[in-house]
């Protein structure tokens, strides 16, 4: 004789108070909310770092100048006026490089992204370039264009057409499809279509393409400017290492950071100001 036991499932509600069920506390998965200034804290600890280096002279001042004689000889390269030209032609030529490359990498990911035959002509030659080095084109510009400005801009300019593609580009061909077939039944015309659905899909591919356009700008002009340039930064910088001039390679070093750090948070503020709407991890 065979017994068969069965195991009936027993259901269990949740404790009640005052006839509500009452609700289980949920655990927080996602970021917590950003303090003010957060992302200076880094910044804020390896000056921190290097000044109780520079206090304790366990850094040779010879190869690593100490803040203070960074503060005080980029006060002086103020005061002189050789800091406040050479800016003005670095920050010149990053301005028309970046203008030149996001609306020529801009344009590439549109017309590749809602063609065919457009992706078939672009796609290609722009992946060749994004597997050759910006700077490994130097020898090549300089052959072509020669030393002066053209070929600086040149450069600045293919380093950031690159980023605005790819990433414009991937968000372009990588929105929903089901938006498009939406779009389809809803008889929505070609132009609105881009207008209300491509254009804001591809926005957050556009911004950090601008994230990295900025960046790579600015790591372009740094050595371009070392190529037998007659100002900027980089000239400056180049000066100062025939001299062994450590603490004026850090000024130029330290306006490079602040200028590139500034430049990622005024994106960063736009695109939040801009995709409002997106909810992300990040808040």
């Amino acid at each position: 004789m065979t017994i068969a036991l069965s195991r009936t499932a027993i259901p269990v509600s949740a404790p009640s108070v005052d006839g509500f069920v009452e609700r289980r506390t949920l655990r927080r998965l996602g970021l917590r909310k950003a303090f003010p200034a957060a992302r200076l804290l880094g910044v804020v600890l390896v000056v921190g770092a290097w000044a109780a280096g520079s206090l304790l002279e366990l850094i040779d001042p010879r190869k690593l100048s100490a803040p203070w004689t960074v503060l005080a000889t980029g006060w002086e390269l103020l005061v002189d006026g050789p800091l406040l030209a050479n800016l003005g032609v670095s920050l010149q030529r990053v301005l028309i490089g970046m203008v030149l490359g996001v609306l020529i990498g801009t344009t590439l990911a549109v017309i590749a992204g809602l063609s065919r035959w457009g992706e078939s002509l672009i796609d290609g030659p722009v992946q060749i370039k994004r597997a050759i080095p910006t700077l490994g084109l130097i020898p090549l510009m300089i052959l072509w264009l020669g030393i002066g400005e053209e070929f600086k801009l040149v450069l600045i300019t293919l380093g950031v057409v690159v980023h605005m593609y790819i990433q414009t580009h991937a968000s372009l061909t990588t929105i929903d499809q089901k938006l498009v077939e939406l779009s389809e039944v809803q008889g929505v015309s070609r132009a609105e279509f881009i207008r209300s659905v491509v254009l804001p899909g591809s926005l957050p591919g556009f911004f950090l393409g601008l994230r990295m356009s900025v960046t790579s700008a600015w790591l372009v002009l740094i050595v371009v400017e070392t190529v037998n340039a007659i100002d900027g930064l980089g000239k400056m910088m180049s000066n100062a290492q025939n001299y062994g001039q450590a603490d004026v390679i850090l000024v130029g070093l330290v306006v490079y950071a602040i200028f590139g750090l500034a430049s990622d948070s005024a994106i960063r503020l736009v695109e939040r100001r801009v995709l409002s709407w997106r909810r992300t991890i990040a808040g």
